[in-house]
C-alpha cells in the first residue's frame, strides 16, 4: 500500500542526452506493436482485448517493479490523497488521455486506412510544440523548429509511402477526427506529464494510467457484445497467444511508456515528442523484416531525416550544456526540465 512522505526525495540527475536515449529506446519499443498486434489478430484476438492485455500485463509488471524498488528503499510511494487536488486532477486527466488514445486510434483504424490514421496522430510533436511555446514552457529555437520539421516530414515520408492506391484508401471525416482527437489527446499527456504531477514518482504515476486503461478497455470490450467478452478470455485457452501478450505488454508497453514519461520530465514535452517519431520507422522495419513488407526508398530518406532531427537535438542539448554554468542543465525549467526522474508513457 502507499505511504505517506513528508517531501520528494531526491531523484538522481539524469543528463539531456541520456534523456534523449531513453526516449529513442522507447520509440524502438513502441515501434514493435504494429507486428505484435498483427501477431495477435492472426491469432483471433480481438482489437479491444488485445488492448486490455497489453495494459493489464504491463500493470502487472509496473507494480512488480514499483515493490523491488520500494523493499530496496530506492522509492517512496506518495498518498495520493494526500496530494493537492490538482495534482490528484492532473493525473487523473493524463490517465484518461492514455485511455481516450487508444480508443480513438481503435475505432480511426476501424474507419479509415491504417496509414492515414498515422498520418493524423502524429501531428502531435507539432501540438506539443505550440503548446508548449504558447503557454511558454519551452523555446522553440532554430535548432528544434528545423528538428521538428525534419522529423515530421520524415514520418510523412515514411507513413505515407505505405499507402496503396490499388488497395483502395477508405477515408472519411469521423475517422480522420478520431486520429486527431487521438494525436490530441496525447499532446494533452505530454503538456501536463512534464511538471503536471511532478510529486508522483514515474512508476506509480504510469501504474495509474494503466489501471484507468485496463478498467476502460476491458469495459470497451464487455460492451462490446458477447464477442468482445468471449475475446478477452480467448488466450486463457491459447498457448501460442499468451507468451505474444506478455512479451507484449512487458517490452512494448511497461518499459517504453515508463521511458517515455522519464524523458518527458527530463528533456520536455517538445524534443520528447520530436524522437518519438522514431517510432514508425522503426514499426516499418519490423514489418519489413517479420511481415515480409517492402520498403521503398522514399521510407528510407524518412527515416534519415528524423535520424538526423535526433542529432541536431542532440547537438543542441550539447552546446546548451556547455553554455550553462555547472549543475544548471539539469534544472533549466525552459528546456523542459525540473530535475530528473529514474528511469523505469506515453500510455
Amino acid at each position: 500500500m502507499p505511504t505517506e512522505r513528508a517531501a520528494p526525495a531526491p531523484l538522481p540527475a539524469l543528463s539531456p542526452g541520456l534523456g534523449m536515449a531513453v526516449v529513442i529506446g522507447s520509440a524502438a519499443l513502441f515501434g514493435m506493436l504494429g507486428p505484435l498486434a498483427r501477431f495477435a489478430y492472426d491469432a483471433g484476438l480481438e482489437p479491444a482485448a488485445f488492448v486490455a492485455w497489453r495494459a493489464g500485463i504491463a500493470l502487472l509488471a509496473v507494480l512488480a517493479f514499483v515493490a523491488w524498488r520500494v523493499r530496496r528503499g530506492a522509492l517512496v510511494l506518495t498518498r495520493l490523497r494526500g496530494l493537492p487536488r490538482r495534482v490528484t486532477v492532473t493525473l487523473f486527466v493524463a490517465a484518461l488521455m492514455g485511455f481516450t488514445l487508444n480508443v480513438c486510434m481503435f475505432f480511426a483504424f476501424d474507419r479509415i486506412t491504417v496509414a492515414l490514421a498515422l498520418l493524423g496522430f502524429y501531428t502531435y510533436p507539432a501540438m506539443v510544440a505550440v503548446a508548449n511555446l504558447v503557454l511558454g514552457r519551452e523555446r522553440l529555437d532554430g535548432t528544434r523548429a528545423v528538428a521538428l520539421a525534419l522529423a515530421l516530414a520524415g514520418m510523412v515520408a515514411v507513413v505515407a509511402s505505405q499507402l496503396d492506391p490499388a488497395a483502395g484508401i477508405r477515408l472519411d471525416a469521423i475517422g480522420i477526427g478520431l486520429a486527431l482527437g487521438a494525436a490530441l489527446s496525447q499532446t494533452v499527456y505530454v503538456v501536463i506529464s512534464r511538471d503536471g504531477y511532478r510529486e508522483v514518482p514515474t512508476e506509480q504515476a504510469m501504474a495509474v494510467v494503466l489501471a484507468v486503461t485496463v478498467v476502460g478497455a476491458t469495459a470497451l470490450a464487455v460492451l462490446g457484445g458477447s464477442a468482445g467478452a468471449t475475446a478477452l478470455t480467448q488466450p486463457l485457452g491459447a498457448p501460442s497467444v499468451l507468451p505474444l501478450l506478455i512479451f507484449t505488454g512487458i517490452f512494448a508497453a511497461a518499459i517504453p511508456s515508463l521511458g517515455f514519461l522519464t524523458g518527458i520530465r527530463v528533456i520536455g514535452g517538445t524534443r520528447a515528442g520530436i524522437l518519438m517519431l522514431f517510432e514508425p520507422v522503426v514499426g516499418v522495419a519490423l514489418a519489413a523484416v517479420l511481415l515480409g513488407e517492402d520498403l521503398v526508398p522514399l521510407q528510407l530518406v524518412g527515416a534519415a531525416a528524423i535520424l538526423a532531427a535526433a542529432l541536431l537535438l542532440q547537438r543542441g542539448a550539447g552546446r546548451e550544456a556547455r553554455s550553462e554554468p555547472a549543475g544548471a542543465a539539469a534544472s533549466e525549467a525552459d528546456d523542459g526540465g525540473a530535475p530528473a526522474i529514474v528511469v523505469p508513457g506515453g500510455p
